[in-house]
C-alpha cells in the first residue's frame, strides 16, 4: 500500500507539472514557429509570400474585404497594389491601385494574366482563395523593372536569338550601371554568351534551376529576369543584385487571447487527467515488481503468476485496456524470460558437456597410463626373465603412449592459448596457395595413407597474414579428419579460392558425410566419444583446435555435410590487399 500511494503521487505530480510545462511550451513555440515560416516564406518568396499572408489573415464579411491596415502600409511601401475579384469578375476591393488598372475583368483578361503573369506593364502574381462559397481571386501587381530592361534590351539589341556584337559594348554599359549581368543560353541550358561583371563562374544552368530561381528568389544572392525567344529556343537571363527587404509580421493579438484561454481550459483539464492517469499507471509498474522478484529468484518460467495473468490478459487472451499502453514492455518481458530460461539451459548444457569432457580426458589419460604402469610393474619384478626383444617392445609401448599423452596434453594447451586471437608479433605475410600446395603434397606423397588428394589454387599470390604453423596444423587437421572418418580410396579435394569476404580453403570429400548431431557438435571440443580403440587415433580436439586457430585468425568455418553425400568444410581468412602484400617475399616462416 505504501509502494502503491508513492508511486501514485509521484506520478501524479510530475504528469501535472510535465503537461502544464509543456503545453505552455508548445503554444509560445507554435507561435514563433507560424511567424518564423511565414516571415521565412515571405522573405523566400517575394512577392507570392506576400500575398498567401495576405490571403490566410484577410477575413470577408457580406462582400466587404476587411485587410489590415499592415497590409495596406506594406503594399505601399513596396509599390504594390492589390485587387480582390469575385466570380463575376468585379473588383470587391482595391488597394494603391493606379487609374490604369480595369476595375472589372472579363475571362479572356484572366486567362492572359494568368498565362503571360502581366497585365500592361504590370508584372502579375495571383492566388484563389476557396475558403468561402464563393472563390475569390486576389490580384497583386508591380512594376518589374529588370524585366521591362531585358524586353527592351532585347527588342534593342538581339541578332538571331543572341546578343549583335556591334551592340556588345552598348549592353554592357548599360548592364555596368544597372549592377547586373545577363547569361543567353540555348535549349540545353549552355551558356553561349556572358555580358557584364559576373558574380560568379558558371558554363550552364541546370534544368530546374532557373524555374527554382523565379519561384524562390529569397532563397538566391541575384534576382533574375527572364526572356524567351520560341522562334529561336535563346533564353536570355539578366541577374541584379538581391535588395529586397521585408519587415517581420507581428504575431495577432487576438489569437493570442484565444490561445490564451485554451491554454487555461486544457490545464484544468490535464489536471483531472493527470490524477487518473497516476492511479493508472501505477498498478501495471507494481505488477512489474513482482516480475522483477520472481526473475531475481530464477524462477525464469513462471513469468506471471495465474492471478496476474487474470489482472493482464481477457479470457480470450487478449491484453486488457489498462495494460496495451505497456504490451511492448509485456511481450519484452516473456521474450527476456525465454532467453534467460535457455541461457540456464545453455549454462547446465556447458557444465554436463564440461563433465563429459573432463570424463573422456581421465579415460583417455588412464589408458596409456594403465599400460606404462602395468609394463612398469613387469619390468620392476622380473627384469631378468624378459628378452632384449620383449624388452625393446615393451620400451616402445611405453614412449608411444607418453608421446600420446604429450601430444594430448599440448592440445589442451593449444585450446587454452587460441582463446584470443594471435598476437601481431607471431603473424607474418604469407601466400596462402603455397602453403595449403605443400601441405597438400604432404599426403600425397605418404604412402601409408589410402585416399587420393587433389589441389586446386590460383596462379598468383593469394596474400593474407598469419602463423605458418598454426596454419599449417589447421590443414593437418582438416585432412586427417577427412581421410579418418571416410572409407579407404576417398578422394578429398582441396580449394584455394579468392571471394568477396577474403580468401578461402575448401576441403571437400565425396565420403559418408554426417548427420545432424554430428554436424551440431562437430567443432565442440572433445567431441568424439570414447572408444578405447580410437584412444591413440587423436585427442578428440582436433576440430576444435582447426575452429579456434581459424576464429584466431579473425575468420570463419562453415560445414555443409549430408549423409552418403560427403562432407565440405570452408575457411575464410581475411585477405591482405595487393598494395599491402608488395613486401611478401615468400609464404612465411615457421614459428
Amino acid at each position: 500500500m505504501r509502494l502503491r500511494r508513492r508511486l501514485a503521487f509521484h506520478f501524479t505530480y510530475q504528469l501535472i507539472a510535465f503537461s502544464a510545462f509543456m503545453f505552455c511550451f508548445l503554444i509560445v513555440l507554435l507561435f514563433f514557429l507560424i511567424k518564423h515560416i511565414s516571415d521565412e516564406e515571405m522573405r523566400r518568396n517575394f512577392p507570392t509570400g506576400v500575398l498567401n499572408s495576405i490571403v490566410t489573415e484577410t477575413v470577408t464579411e457580406n462582400g466587404k474585404v476587411l485587410l489590415d491596415d499592415h497590409w495596406k502600409q506594406l503594399l505601399q511601401d513596396k509599390e504594390m497594389w492589390l485587387q480582390v475579384v469575385d466570380m463575376k469578375g468585379n473588383v470587391i476591393h482595391a488597394t494603391n491601385t493606379a487609374p490604369d488598372v480595369p476595375s472589372e475583368y472579363s475571362v479572356s483578361n484572366l486567362l492572359e494574366i494568368k498565362e503571360k503573369r502581366r497585365l500592361g506593364e504590370y508584372t502579375m502574381d495571383w492566388q484563389m482563395d476557396l475558403t468561402y462559397k464563393d472563390p475569390l481571386l486576389y490580384l497583386a501587381g508591380r512594376i518589374d523593372e529588370s524585366s521591362d530592361h531585358l524586353r527592351e534590351w532585347y527588342a534593342r539589341y538581339q541578332a538571331g536569338g543572341r546578343v549583335d556584337p556591334a551592340y556588345a559594348a552598348e549592353l554592357k554599359h548599360d548592364l555596368a550601371s544597372l549592377g547586373g549581368y545577363l547569361h543567353v543560353i540555348d535549349r540545353d541550358g549552355q551558356i553561349v554568351q556572358a555580358i557584364g561583371k559576373e558574380s560568379e563562374y558558371k558554363a550552364s544552368y541546370h534544368p530546374l534551376e532557373i524555374i527554382t530561381m523565379q519561384e524562390q528568389p529569397g532563397t538566391y544572392s541575384t534576382h533574375i529576369a527572364v526572356y524567351r525567344d520560341p522562334a529561336t529556343g535563346s533564353t536570355w537571363v539578366y541577374h541584379t543584385p538581391q535588395d529586397e527587404t521585408l519587415e517581420k509580421q507581428p504575431i495577432m493579438n487576438e489569437l493570442i487571447r484565444v490561445a490564451l484561454w485554451t491554454l487555461l481550459c486544457v490545464l484544468i483539464l490535464s489536471l483531472a487527467v493527470a490524477i487518473w492517469h497516476g492511479y493508472r499507471y501505477s498498478r501495471p509498474l507494481l505488477l512489474f515488481t513482482g516480475w522483477f522478484e520472481r526473475m531475481g529468484s530464477g524462477a525464469y518460467e513462471e513469468v506471471l503468476t495465474p492471478k496476474d495473468r487474470k489482472r493482464v490478459f481477457r479470457k480470450n487472451g487478449k491484453l486488457r485496456m489498462r495494460f496495451k499502453l505497456y504490451k511492448e514492455v509485456i511481450h519484452s518481458f516473456y521474450r527476456m524470460a525465454e532467453k534467460l530460461a535457455e541461457t540456464e539451459r545453455e549454462r547446465e548444457r556447458l557444465d554436463r558437456n564440461r563433465e563429459e569432457w573432463m570424463s573422456g580426458i581421465s579415460h583417455d589419460l588412464r589408458t596409456p597410463l594403465s599400460s606404462i604402469q602395468g609394463y612398469g610393474y613387469m619390468l620392476e619384478n622380473a627384469p631378468q626373465d624378459w628378452s632384449q626383444e620383449e624388452l625393446r617392445e615393451m620400451g616402445t609401448v611405453i614412449r608411444e603412449k607418453g608421446d600420446y599423452m604429450l601430444e594430448l596434453i599440448d592440445d589442451f594447451s593449444l585450446v587454452f592459448r587460441l582463446k584470443s586471437e594471435i598476437r601481431p608479433q607471431e603473424l607474418a605475410r604469407l601466400d596462402l596457395n603455397e602453403l595449403v600446395r605443400r601441405c597438400v603434397l604432404k599426403y600425397v606423397n605418404d604412402v601409408t595413407l589410402d585416399a587420393n588428394f587433389s589441389y586446386i589454387g590460383g596462379e598468383e599470390p593469394l596474400l593474407i597474414d598469419g602463423n605458418a604453423k598454426w596454419l599449417k596444423r589447421l590443414m593437418d587437421n582438416l585432412l586427417t579428419n577427412a581421410v579418418k572418418h571416410n572409407p579407404e580410396g576417398v578422394h578429398v579435394e582441396v580449394r584455394v579460392e579468392r571471394r568477396p569476404g577474403g580468401a578461402a580453403i575448401v576441403v571437400a570429400d565425396q565420403g559418408v558425410g554426417m548427420d545432424e548431431e554430428t554436424r551440431r557438435n562437430l567443432f565442440e571440443r572433445y567431441y568424439r566419444g570414447t572408444n578405447t580403440e580410437e584412444s591413440m587415433d587423436g585427442s578428440g580436439l582436433g576440430m576444435s583446435i582447426a575452429k579456434a586457430i581459424v576464429e584466431a585468425h579473425r575468420g570463419r568455418v562453415g560445414l555443409w555435410s549430408e549423409v552418403g553425400r560427403g562432407t565440405t568444410i570452408t575457411v575464410l581468412l581475411p585477405e591482405v590487399s595487393v598494395q599491402d602484400g608488395a613486401d611478401c617475399t615468400g609464404h612465411g616462416k615457421d614459428d
